[in-house]
């Protein structure tokens, strides 16, 4: 029997080529994301689309019922929707602070309360989070976005120690660099949120690093797709899966190094 799989922000990026990959391994996809016509692609391929709003009570409560409705069963919650605005936490307006962690955190927490019945009742589940190597190691100018991650990673561990009693699987995806539409948008805001202040020669300079790291070959959605398959697919998935290889080094020299060393070390990046 296929698997029935849940999966939000679907639309673009790691959601969009996730939805894929399951859908060509012969996974039961149903695909939400605010934008309805990105989804309406994925509909020649099988994916079963509908509108989704994480931050939304009714609209989560809506997914959920389709999902049970047609199926009776939810194997797997994908948990990818995310939201992003960089800027100094001086200069990030407060109502976009919120946002982030009403869509990185708030929004994942009541879908994955929604789910949690239907999974314990059939004994079984996969919760996959989609986190980011940004929920262990902090850069300048995305404390909000860092703060929201770190709140993930805290979240996501509590989860798994509860719910595994009952046959669920929590796991973690740590994203590093990916060549994603989320990108664009967030060095957007970047460019936006110091303006001429004090910040802006600070955000000139981790734009550009950025793009040049992109533009050397930071890796497609598809790599993290990839993981996330393996993690459904094991038997005993790991509590964290870091990708590219380029973000287990990022970790491993966060644990690694003293934070005054660290601090040197980001500095002399942007320099």
């Amino acid at each position: 029997m296929a698997e029935i799989v849940l999966i939000t922000g679907a639309s673009s990026g790691i959601g969009r080529a996730t939805a894929q990959l399951l859908l060509e391994e012969g996974y039961t996809v149903y695909a939400g994301a605010r934008r309805l016509d990105k989804l309406k692609e994925l509909e020649p391929l099988g994916a079963k689309v509908f509108p989704l709003d994480v931050t939304d009570d009714i609209s989560l409560k809506n997914a959920v019922e389709t999902v049970v409705k047609a199926e009776g069963r939810i194997d797997v919650l994908i948990n990818n929707a995310g939201y992003g605005v960089n800027g100094a936490v001086e200069d990030v307006p407060m109502a976009e602070a919120r946002r982030q962690f009403e869509v990185n955190v708030f929004g994942l927490a009541r879908l994955t309360q929604l789910v949690l019945p239907v999974m314990r009742a059939q004994g079984s589940g996969k919760i996959i989070n989609i986190s980011s190597i940004a929920g262990k190691i902090t850069m300048p100018l995305g404390g909000w976005y860092h703060a929201s991650k770190h709140a993930l990673e805290a979240y996501s561990d509590a989860l798994r120690l509860e719910v595994g009693r009952f046959g669920i699987k929590v796991v973690l995806i740590e994203p590093g660099p990916i060549k994603t539409e989320w990108d664009s948008v967030a060095l957007a805001s970047l460019s936006k949120c110091p303006g001429s202040g004090p910040y802006a020669p600070l955000a000139d300079k981790l734009i550009t690093k950025f793009r040049a790291g992109y533009r050397k070959g930071a890796p497609g959605p598809e790599v993290v797709a990839a993981v996330i398959l393996k993690a459904l697919r094991s038997k005993r998935p790991g509590a964290r899966y870091p990708v590219p290889f380029q973000a287990r080094i990022i970790i491993f020299l966060n644990w690694f190094l003293p934070d005054r060393v660290l601090d040197a070390v980001i500095n002399f990046f942007l320099k």
